[in-house]
């Protein structure tokens, strides 16, 4: 399914966002609210304990008020200001806490999402995009998802300090406030088309970044490291870095230029605020005669009157901006699912499950061609069936419609006569243990590993071990099922060859215990001789077990009841290992030229 989506709009408006981040705050940490609510009291006080300070002081000093009267005021407001400033700076150092515990919370449903989320959405490029754009919002303490507490407290204080101020001037000639509230809403305008810039280029951005962090990924990656040293890559991978750090670099100037006119117009609006009222207070102190401190407060009312308003103009726009990474949060957190989960219906209970795909057809979005073509297939409980053909033949396709990663584009897929679209998608999953050529090895003990869980049965992890061709190997390990395995996390981490790491894959497999057993490309990093380990234990791993068998090497298919030959998204041939080498057609040829290949290499081997 390709979802087009308008780049130049947010799906959520700003205030959706702000409410949605007060309802993630009120559910997580309802302290992060009662906080910006105290330091927006604080901040407000030391702006009025700020303001009149100075003007009452010399007040006092006009007054000819006793020395001692006049120390008492100074103590009072500087008491004040020091109570207030400290008690600012407490919350502020302890506040921070549990904004991050709003953020994280948020990142981990952004990784629910990507768990959880259908097959199909992972092959997405708008999903991928989006993706990506949640994980900038949620990353760092600077990020939208945690920012955005102080962008509100900013602005609220800015409101209320506007309120406040412009009732202290309230008596002055109302064109000056008229002008400042004018070019105000003209710079808050433009401020918000121009900050929009970066969302509306967004995917942009992606292309840019994501080759160069590819290969800065690359180039930390440990597994690549042989490579690298080996090929010489180190240069490559420098021209490559370079070119897409220039590429990123110039969309970064392109924004900066961009932002450049914001700060021109605040520039402009800045200097017309400000020109025309300290005009009008100098003109009203020479015919009215005001007094040294009523100048003097008027002054400062009038300069803090402009800063709030220049004040709220950059937070609103500050928010805007933080407003568009969190509607692209959002985005992804709701995509639409394509396949029924919880709200679909449970499995029925069945001791055998028969499998069947139902003229089947399924190509990949915006590809020109059917990676399966009108395939009609039924796979029986309990038999042990192979996929066989040259690579692009569409085995692993047909495997991932099979188990339920893809809807077909024509034609269903049935679980006992039923069309497995009706099922909670997740239940059904439960039915299949398998083994995918691209797997995930955690940074965690082997045996968690294994159990894929943090508690699990030991015995029978060690069986499941055992039964892959890994006892062995678990025997040298000092900590056994303990051994941390993952150099990225854990220093002590026992690296694990490619051979081995299959078979580890295989005993997750055997250890899940499914009624349906996939093993796609189990022995691809295994010698010949550990292929045959595999194969000999091939009938144990499959018992009383449907089984789909996905392999390069013909020899592995004659333990198979039947085999299929796929080419072109069909079913070119059928059959048992024995009567289709008796027909002589294409899979015979494959198996031939397999098995002269491997006897001309039997005696390289052996000199």
């Amino acid at each position: 399914m390709h979802r087009k989506t308008d780049q130049s709009k947010p799906k959520f408006s700003t205030a959706s966002n702000v409410l949605f981040m007060l309802r993630a705050a009120w559910r997580v940490r309802r302290s992060v609210l009662w906080l910006c609510l105290a330091q927006i009291g604080l901040g407000l006080a030391n702006s009025l304990l700020g303001l009149f300070a100075a003007p009452q002081v010399l007040f006092a000093i006009e007054q000819a008020v006793p020395l001692g009267q006049l120390l008492a005021t100074i103590g009072l407001f500087t008491l004040g200001l020091t109570l207030v400033s400290a008690a600012t700076a407490y919350i502020g150092d302890n506040v921070i806490y549990d904004r991050i515990a709003v953020r994280t919370d948020l990142l981990s449903q952004v990784n629910g999402k990507l768990c959880q989320t259908a097959y199909t959405n992972t092959l997405q490029p708008a999903f991928l995009a989006l993706l990506k754009k949640s994980q900038k919002a949620l990353n760092n303490n600077d990020s939208a998802g945690e920012i955005i507490w102080e962008t509100l407290q900013t602005l609220a204080l800015n409101v209320l300090g506007f309120i406040l101020y412009l009732l202290l001037i309230a008596s002055l000639d109302p064109v000056v406030i008229l002008i400042t509230l004018v070019s105000s809403i003209a710079g808050y305008g433009a401020s918000r088309h121009i900050n929009g810039w970066e969302y509306r280029h967004r995917e942009q951005e992606a292309a840019c970044s994501q080759q160069f962090f590819h290969i800065a990924s690359l180039s930390q990656d440990i597994r690549a490291a042989k490579d690298i040293r080996i090929f010489g890559m180190k240069p490559w991978l420098d021209d490559l870095g370079n070119a897409a750090l220039r590429a990123y670099h110039h969309f970064i100037h392109r924004a900066q230029r961009v932002y450049l006119g914001t700060d021109v117009i605040d520039i402009l609006l800045t200097l017309l605020r400000n020109g025309v009222a300290y005009a009008y207070l100098i003109s009203l102190t020479l015919r009215q005669g005001l007094s040294a401190a009523q100048f003097l407060l008027y002054f400062s009312a009038i300069g803090g009157f402009t800063t709030w308003v220049t004040g709220i103009l950059s937070t609103a726009s500050e928010l805007h901006r933080h407003s568009l990474d969190l509607s692209a949060l959002r985005e992804c957190l709701t995509w639409p699912e394509p396949f029924a989960f919880e709200e679909g219906a449970p499995l029925s209970a069945a001791q055998r499950y028969e499998l069947q795909l139902a003229h089947v057809t399924f190509r990949y979005p915006e590809a020109a061609a059917d990676t399966i073509h009108d395939l009609t297939l039924t796979i029986r409980p309990g038999e042990k069936l192979a996929l066989v053909g040259l690579n692009g033949a569409g085995k692993t396709t047909l495997v991932k419609l099979l188990c339920g990663f893809l809807d077909p584009t024509s034609g269903c897929v049935l679980l006992n006569g039923q069309d497995i679209r009706q099922y909670n998608r997740r239940e059904y999953y439960k039915l299949f243990s398998a083994v995918f050529q691209d797997f995930s090895l955690l940074a965690a003990t082997l045996g968690e590993n294994v159990a894929q869980s943090d508690t699990y049965d030991r015995a029978k992890a060690e069986s499941c071990i055992s039964l892959a061709g890994l006892a062995g190997k678990l025997r040298e390990l000092p900590l056994g099922l303990d051994t941390h395995l993952g150099k990225e996390v854990y220093e002590d981490a026992v690296e694990l060859s490619g051979g081995q790491l299959q078979r580890l894959m295989l005993a997750r497999a055997i250890y899940k215990d499914g009624p349906i057993l996939v093993l796609d490309e189990p022995t691809a990093a295994l010698d010949p001789l550990a292929e045959s380990d595999i194969y000999s234990r091939y009938h144990e791993l499959s018992r009383n077990k449907t089984s789909l068998f996905i392999s390069h090497r013909l020899a592995s298919t004659r333990f198979c009841d039947r085999i299929l030959l796929l080419k072109n998204g069909i079913i070119a041939e059928e059959g048992t290992h024995e009567s289709l080498l008796r027909r002589g057609g294409e899979y015979a040829r494959l198996f031939e030229v397999q098995s002269r290949y491997y006897q001309e290499g039997e005696p390289a081997h052996e000199a």
